[in-house]
């Protein structure tokens, strides 16, 4: 048998399937046409003669196919076609489009030329027929999203020809929600182009029917963009389009998203009628809408046929196994988000902390300290704080979303809820009352619970550079400081307690301010404080009190580690020789660390052997001469700088140990500059008392209007872990 006729029989074998599987669902849809007649529906025997119809062109007869016909050839002619494969479940009965919402026209898939002869002329609907339509409605589109995970509907040049803009995101519509990311540039994309075009013209955006994945993506930008509550955002989609989102699963993960309680009113409606009468052949349509990278078999059908009631997706209801997983600094948070947001982000950050290079992280960088910084405690006032040994992220909250920044300037989103400060008063905040581009800095920690093992996240901040679009780098240390209380953590608090439907425990980490304290605390720090930590700390931070921020290397902010945990981050590679090389940053290109010499404890070779090309975080073992492993660096894409380095080494070199450290600041704090502001503080720790113990006949009062606040620099007085809890 040749080929040719090998790939014929093949063909007519599929063919035949089709045509069988068509015949099943005809009569299944017969005899619930029938059933319908019987009960005495309107309309039931006008369908029933249409099934009858539908069912003589399936067979074979001249005429147009029902829905889901599979015969390759044209009614006249018998002439072979390129096969488009059969109508999609319901979309003959089903509206072709809904009401705008804004600049958001939801739709189902228009169908192409190959689709022509299935469908009656009164029904066809396509690209031209759908802008004839928008232009009907005075509407001007000029951007299709298409979330179908097929190629077959229609060529994109159908929109182009006329000068629209055609986007493609796939997204599998069968057993599971669009993605994260997938949202994520589903909303960047709307976004650029209705700013691009200065929300002249219209965005039609449509799934295979237009209701469950297209409801979904444009509840998010609503979402988004414009604030709200899900549940008025449901109820908003489905009067445009109704009967709006009828997957019981999409609306539970969308509540699951934005950390929403579920409203009991909100229910999910029933299957359209449209869609209902074709749900009885889930199997028909799957290895015909599969793209090409899923052809090798996996089910994987373009628009899902469940009825409402299908069990929640993972996304929106973890599974207890994966509740359990344990948390690591080096997990990764939130969902990617487009390149080009990428570089927007990027500047927005740079131009609001002055920073002149987009390409590289901003974030203030301590050095550490040595006997030649240790003199900047004299000529100024410091602060001291604990050296957490976390991961370092900046975050960005914008209108749309909240972002944490790593080590490589990434962004990442995540799903956070940040309040305005004014608007609280005694009501919780509306969903637009929060922040517009406040820029913070911090580090994230997993903090256990002794006895227990029971592990949170925390972010904790310890510097705020951008307030609601005001730029604070510029601002002494000081004043930032307090207003990390008072205008981010604070609000969250507030709204808590007073917000039903918020819940703020299902967020992905809980968000305190990190807490500085004067210098004469070192001790207590050190001997009380970090012994009793949930999370591991590797030393001291020194913060000028007074100090602007300073983005990368800031000369005047330092750290002070334990001696066996002074690191330096390499980059490990192997040379020719097979010897380990210990590489640095020196501008733009790596530089070899002259004779260094590394060791790798409890490892074998194979797992030394992966280490390659990774970056390492090493100390000095200054008995040996070498530099022993500790860790791999996931959130660092490069290694230190070759200065970062020196100043290491002069540290480790100088060995400021814990008792020179404190005997140092014992000296420092007999200085004027910090007697007098000790002095200070005393003097306002007690007024702070007497507001918060005012005389009896003044306490009902007070106890109305005024919201005592701990002093910042009483907390390390607090066990470590009760003081988290309070704060968060």
């Amino acid at each position: 048998m040749s080929q040719e006729e090998q790939n014929a029989g093949e063909e007519s074998v599929s063919a035949v399937y089709m045509r069988e599987r068509q015949e099943r669902k005809l009569m299944m849809k017969r005899k619930n046409l029938e059933r319908e007649e019987k009960e005495g529906r309107p309309g039931a025997r006008q369908k029933l003669r249409g099934a009858d119809g539908a069912a003589g062109g399936a067979g074979g007869g001249n005429g147009y196919q029902g829905n889901g016909g599979g015969s390759e050839y044209r009614a006249s002619g018998g002439q072979r076609r390129p096969s488009c494969g059969p109508l999609p479940d319901g979309w003959i009965d089903c509206p072709a489009m809904g009401e705008a919402i804004g600049l958001l026209i939801p739709a189902k898939a228009p169908l192409g030329e190959a689709f022509r002869e299935l469908v009656e002329p009164g029904k066809r609907w396509n690209a031209d027929v759908a802008l004839k339509q928008t232009r009907s409605m005075k509407k001007d589109v000029g951007l299709v999203i298409d979330l179908t995970n097929t190629t077959r509907y229609y060529n994109p040049q159908d929109w182009t020809k006329h000068k629209v803009k055609y986007l493609k995101l796939a997204c599998r519509g069968r057993d599971e929600v669009p993605d994260d990311e997938t949202v994520n540039r589903f909303v960047y994309a709307a976004l650029d182009y209705m700013r691009a075009t200065d929300r002249k013209k219209c965005i039609l955006v449509h799934c295979t029917h237009g209701h469950n994945r297209t409801g979904f993506m444009i509840i998010h930008f609503l979402m988004r963009a414009m604030g709200g509550r899900v549940a008025e955002r449901l109820a908003e989609f489905a009067e445009a389009r109704p009967p709006g989102i009828y997957k019981e699963d999409y609306i539970q993960a969308l509540f699951s998203f934005y950390h929403e309680r579920r409203p009991e009113p909100v229910t999910c409606p029933p299957t359209p009628e449209w869609k209902a009468t074709f749900d009885l052949d889930l199997d028909l349509n799957v290895a015909l809408e599969m793209d090409e990278e899923e052809a090798a078999g996996e089910r994987a059908g373009d628009d899902g046929n469940e009825e409402c009631g299908a069990a929640v997706l993972p996304e929106a209801e973890p599974s207890k196994e994966e509740g359990k997983k344990k948390m690591t600094i080096d997990d990764v948070l939130g969902s990617a988000i487009p390149e080009e947001q990428q570089m927007e982000l990027q500047h927005l950050v740079c131009t609001g902390l002055k920073s002149p290079n987009f390409r590289h992280f901003p974030g203030s960088q301590p050095v550490s300290l040595d006997l030649k910084n240790l003199q900047l405690l004299r000529q100024r006032l410091y602060y001291v704080t604990w050296k957490a040994d976390g991961t370092r992220y900046m975050m960005l909250i914008c209108p749309d979303g909240c972002y944490l920044i790593d080590r490589n300037f990434r962004f990442r989103r995540v799903q956070m809820r940040f309040p305005m400060r004014k608007y609280l008063q005694h009501k919780p905040a509306d969903d637009w009352d929060v922040h517009r581009t406040t820029l913070l800095d911090g580090e994230m920690v997993v903090d256990t619970v002794p006895g227990s093992g029971v592990q949170e996240r925390r972010y904790l901040i310890y510097d705020l550079m951008m307030l609601d679009a005001v730029p604070l780098g510029d601002k002494p240390f000081a004043e930032r400081f307090e207003q990390i209380e008072r205008e981010v953590v604070a609000p969250r608090r507030i709204d808590a307690t007073m917000n039903d439907l918020y819940d703020y425990s299902q967020e992905d980490f809980k968000v305190r301010r990190k807490d500085f304290y004067m210098l004469s605390a070192v001790g207590k720090l050190l001997h009380n404080f970090i012994p009793k930590l949930s999370h591991e700390s590797d030393g001291l931070i020194l913060q000028g009190w007074n100090d602007a921020y300073v983005p990368r290397t800031h000369e005047g902010l330092l750290k002070w580690k334990y001696a066996h945990m002074n690191s330096v981050d390499f980059c490990l590679k192997k040379s020719p020789e097979g010897k380990w090389v210990l590489l640095l940053s020196d501008r733009k290109t790596l530089r070899a660390l002259p004779a260094a010499k590394i060791t790798f404890p409890g490892m074998s070779e194979e797992e030394e052997s992966e280490l390659e090309g990774k970056m390492v975080e090493c100390c000095w073992k200054k008995e040996e001469g070498v530099w022993e492993f500790m860790r791999v660096r996931t959130d660092k894409e490069h290694p230190n700088a070759w200065h970062t380095y020196l100043k290491v080494m002069d540290s480790i070199r100088d060995n400021i140990t814990e008792e020179v450290l404190l005997k140092e600041v014992q000296n420092i704090r007999s200085l004027p500059v910090y007697e007098e502001h000790e002095k200070s503080e005393i003097r306002r720790m007690q007024q702070q008392r007497r507001q918060q113990h005012p005389p009896p006949h003044h306490h009902q009062q007070q106890q109305r209007h005024h919201h005592p606040q701990h002093h910042p620099h009483h907390h390390h007085q607090q066990q470590p872990h009760q003081e988290q809890e309070r704060r968060d």
